[in-house]
């Protein structure tokens, strides 16, 4: 009996101990849970909050212009976009859908593995989501940053921008407090109505005085024309002085 009552104050003795160990260790545990996770291409994956404006500034300054591109991926024009953007030393934005994302999740990882930027655009890029619920707002939102982290390998988007515009104050804050600021535009090159190249180009050369966010897509339909105009817009930009970089956060 007095062996099993040694064995048994033991017991009771390890069993302190490893309390007081997990008590200790539940601050540190707390501590790294709270630390950015980082993604598969060595970026943070989750950040602080950023601002609730929606940002239209170059983080390049007086002279810098942002490229942004909708809508994608898209098996035929996101690669296209991408070698376009390659041959000039340019890196761009790509707001991608969520459902677009899953379904390509290797153009993701090339858009990343390129050094360009994601943004959320949602699940199901719907421009009247001003209209609905905080709640549908939320799913929208929060399913698209997952499918496009998860298609990424892990990198989440930097940005969010809501479907033609359709901020709310609700979800500019919720974009924000998951490090994703939301981002607008001030070129809009109406290229996803097939305008023409030359007008598309025009568009630019007129409109860059408004601001230098650029807005473009990659998806939605037949993209020739978009490409085309990058092959002219893109050498146009660096003539006139102009360098490329990402939107402020």
């Amino acid at each position: 009996m007095a062996g099993q009552g040694g064995r048994g104050w033991y017991g009771r003795l390890i069993a302190m101990a490893v309390g007081v160990a997990v008590l200790a260790a539940a601050p540190m545990v707390w501590a790294a849970q709270k630390e950015p996770i980082k993604g598969r291409w060595g970026k943070v994956a989750a950040s602080a909050p950023v601002s609730v404006d929606i940002a239209h500034a170059s983080d390049r300054g007086a002279k810098g212009v942002n490229i942004t591109i909708d809508d994608g991926p898209d098996p035929t024009w996101t690669p296209k976009v991408l070698q376009v953007l390659r041959e000039n030393g340019v890196k761009a934005t790509f707001c991608m859908v969520g459902t677009q994302a899953q379904e390509y999740p290797d153009l993701v990882k090339q858009v990343v593995a390129a050094g360009h930027r994601l943004c959320d655009h949602t699940v199901a890029h719907d421009v009247t989501m001003d209209k609905k619920s905080e709640e549908y707002q939320s799913q929208q939102i929060l399913d698209a940053e997952r499918m496009i982290t998860k298609a990424s390998g892990g990198v989440t988007p930097m940005y969010y921008r809501a479907p033609g515009g359709a901020f709310t104050p609700y979800s500019r804050k919720l974009a924000a407090s998951r490090g994703m600021r939301p981002l607008g535009w001030n070129v809009d090159t109406k290229d996803f109505e097939r305008p023409g190249v030359d007008t598309i180009v025009a568009t630019v050369k007129q409109e860059i005085a408004n601001g230098p966010t650029l807005l473009f897509h990659d998806a939605g339909g037949d993209r020739s024309q978009t490409v085309a105009a990058l092959k002219q817009i893109l050498p146009w930009l660096k003539q006139q002085g102009y360098t490329c970089g990402f939107p402020v956060r």
